[in-house]
């Protein structure tokens, strides 16, 4: 059943304090590439909390998440080691990668479930050590976040079966109220990268959140070989429109058939490999855009300002925007410190269809809240962190003060 009062809102990751570059996730070809530079947390934090402002004054319903406690020490004392003597544990006991919400959790809203209720499962992440300390953090989060009855939070799936969250998942529907076609894209061990998403783990979700409407999909070993280490690197929905490059899924002729079988109103908006090769969409981070339906109508994708440096890509997009198609608007946003560890703007942002009123209004911003977010980054965060730091800082009490002052300046004082 069609909900008038459920919107979509984007709960964005703040960068955290321990901001680095330490090259851990296996597969992401920015991550590696940029391994050992110089990270920059008060930019990098600065920056998406601008982005969030952006989305504000598109007229855009905006959310936060947390940095968790970094390092984490409680994950070393369960390796029976500590700061002083973690060794090549330390890069991810210090890793502030919770700031890519899209990897906190699979959601489906309310029209989707069979009990009427929005359900998210916090994913697992057990593919990379430096992440699969995470979901305690995240659920916590999650749980007074989404404490409302309207709401179910799970915890993760077991391991060994990998979940990444979000950045695997699609949802298509007419709009956001309206009863949807859930996609999970999985893949499957080949070639140099691992495959992140197990079908098994999707599936799971699925039968957890009682979906009514639920497609299984194969990413490609092309894409995946190609650095694509999660869907949201090669594609992207928003209400009744699939954003995807050719070379995406694995089977797409049966995917885009059994979509259009239950959603017979979708539309497909494809790009070329012949236009726009897989290893610039990935280096351009093309698809890890957020595509959002505007308050006046039609659909905006909110991209790295890296896109404009690729120029097949941009050329392909100014073609786009210039038809008749349903995205009609590029909004360029500079994300580069989180581009350069391997998480554009899509990667930094969980969506969550609801009524913002059953959300706690703690974890939900305005302008003038974002302002006050940027004071106390501004204080406390970091200028720059080189990696012959990262090991003499013992257990970062800075950092540990910079979150703190985060969290009593939004009066979550219990995530401490």
């Amino acid at each position: 059943m069609s909900r008038a009062d459920l919107v979509e809102i984007n709960f964005d990751g703040i960068v955290g304090p321990t901001h680095n570059y330490a090259g851990l996730s296996l597969g992401n070809l920015a991550s590696k590439k940029n391994a050992g530079q110089t990270s920059h947390p008060r930019a990098a934090a600065l920056q998406g909390l601008e982005k969030m402002r952006a989305n504000i004054r598109l007229g855009l319903t905006q959310g936060i998440l947390l940095p968790h406690r970094r390092p984490d020490s409680e994950w070393l004392e369960g390796l029976a080691t500590d700061a002083a003597n973690a060794g090549p544990l330390w890069p991810a006991a210090t890793s502030a990668s919770a700031m890519w919400a899209a990897n906190a959790a699979t959601v489906s809203p309310a029209p989707d479930s069979a009990d009427g209720r929005c359900h998210l499962t916090v994913a697992n992440l057990v593919t990379m050590p430096h992440r699969s300390h995470e979901w305690p953090g995240t659920l916590a989060q999650l749980r007074l976040a989404f404490a409302h009855e309207a709401f179910a939070v799970h915890r993760p799936v077991p391991a060994p079966f990998g979940d990444e969250g979000a950045a695997n998942h699609m949802r298509l529907c007419d709009h956001h109220g309206a009863p949807g076609v859930e996609v999970f894209v999985y893949g499957e061990a080949s070639g140099p990268f691992p495959a992140r998403q197990h079908l098994q783990a999707s599936a799971a979700i699925a039968r957890r959140h009682g979906l009514n409407e639920a497609l299984f999909v194969r990413q490609s070993d092309e894409a995946i070989a190609a650095g694509a280490f999660h869907n949201d690197v090669v594609a992207v929905a928003n209400e009744r429109v699939l954003f995807a490059h050719e070379h995406a899924f694995a089977d797409k002729a049966c995917f885009f058939a059994d979509l259009r079988e239950r959603l017979p109103s979708v539309e497909i908006v494809e790009v070329p490999a012949e236009a726009v090769s897989l290893e610039d969409a990935i280096a351009s981070y093309l698809f890890n855009a957020q595509l959002v339906t505007l308050p006046e109508g039609g659909m905006a994708l909110i991209l790295p300002t890296e896109a404009r440096g690729v120029g097949r890509v941009w050329e392909w997009l100014e073609a786009l925007v210039a038809g008749n198609g349903p995205i009609r608007r590029l909004i360029p946003v500079d994300v580069r410190e989180s581009m350069a560890n391997g998480g554009g703007p899509a990667c930094l942002r969980l969506r969550v269809v609801c009524d913002p009123a059953t959300v706690d209004p703690r974890f939900l911003v305005d302008e003038t809240r974002l302002d006050r977010l940027a004071a106390v980054i501004a204080a406390h965060w970091p200028e720059s962190v080189a990696p012959d730091q990262i090991g003499t800082l013992g257990g970062w009490p800075e950092a540990v003060r910079a979150r703190a002052a985060l969290l009593e300046a939004l009066d979550l004082g219990e995530l401490i």
